[in-house]
């Protein structure tokens, strides 16, 4: 009987295991703010789900990494897979792995260079940057009353986000209610703090004055304003925007520094790329590109958002 007994427990056990969906994911960092966010979205929408297991790894914005992950995911006969690009020109050969495994794969956050042309079972689950930049933008003009000298801190080069929300900056630059906005500078910062705090401080040491600084992002936002305070600027007299609406950035807004920034649905990116892959392992259909809407943020409305957070 007692064998019979445990045997039936491991036929159990193995059937359970068997109808267990298996997600690998790539994150291309872990010591990303908003990425962190995102991650942990996934991970806490995973667990309420049944049966439902997520791999998740850190890429450490490694091109190479995050193909060696891409293969053990297939290699390990995963359900399918998610993957937040560390570079978004690079996504093709991701795709031409997944198609020959047979794997789903979705990307999240980051719109990949093939997203007009993904393979069967692929998908793509973020928002629309141009949207984030062009928000960001209109905020600060309407502050600036439409005229001003502007910097752009830009994120990593090699990633769509960071193109297509400075592209949409220059859109408006020069243009109707940013008719007087002029862009006197612009350089990356690679999404860091550090790193725009040092960018700020150089520019301030070398006599550029500008009226705001329209960053790519929260955390150069924040490490602009950190540049900022320490040469004694006021922040009444610069309007300092970025992009993400991080806990962070809510709450230098409330001590009245950041003055705009656009709510990106980290958790809405989460679960849709979550649900997506698995549609797409069940054989189901689903759009190619999924778009979570960003949405304003400022002192006006900051309650809202602090509650979302």
């Amino acid at each position: 009987m007692k064998k019979l007994f445990l045997g039936t427990a491991l036929s159990v056990l193995l059937a359970a295991s068997a109808h267990a969906a298996s997600i690998g994911v790539s994150m291309a960092a872990f010591d990303d703010n908003f990425l962190t966010v995102l991650r942990n979205g996934m991970q806490d929408y995973a667990h309420g789900l049944k049966d439902v297991n997520l791999q998740i790894e850190d890429a450490q914005n490694d091109i190479s990494r995050q193909q060696s992950q891409i293969q053990n995911f297939i290699a390990g006969g995963v359900s399918a897979i998610i993957v937040n690009p560390v570079d978004t020109d690079a996504t093709a050969a991701l795709s031409s792995m997944a198609e020959k495994a047979g794997i789903p794969l979705v990307y999240v956050n980051r719109r990949p260079v093939n997203v007009d042309k993904l393979p069967a079972k692929q998908a793509f689950v973020g928002s629309n940057e141009h949207q984030a930049g062009t928000l960001e933008t209109e905020a600060v003009c309407h502050l600036l009353h439409g005229k001003g000298n502007a910097v752009i801190i830009m994120g990593e080069l090699s990633n769509q986000a960071a193109r297509v929300r400075t592209q949409a900056v220059k859109d408006l630059a020069g243009k109707g209610d940013c008719a007087g906005l002029k862009i006197i500078q612009e350089q990356t910062a690679n999404w860091s703090r550090t790193q725009a705090s040092d960018l700020v401080t150089n520019w301030l040491s070398a006599g550029l004055n500008f009226d705001a600084v329209i960053s790519n992002n929260d955390e150069m936002a924040i490490g602009a304003i950190q540049a900022l305070k320490a040469s004694g600027k006021s922040m009444d007299k610069v309007v300092v925007a970025g992009v993400d609406a991080t806990q962070d950035a809510l709450a230098s807004m409330a001590a009245g520094d950041l003055k705009v920034t656009v709510f990106q649905n980290a958790k809405g990116q989460a679960q849709g790329a979550v649900d997506a892959a698995l549609k797409l392992s069940k054989g189901e259909k689903v759009e190619k590109d999924i778009n979570i809407p960003f949405e304003l943020v400022t002192p006006e409305n900051l309650a809202k958002y602090q509650k979302k957070n």
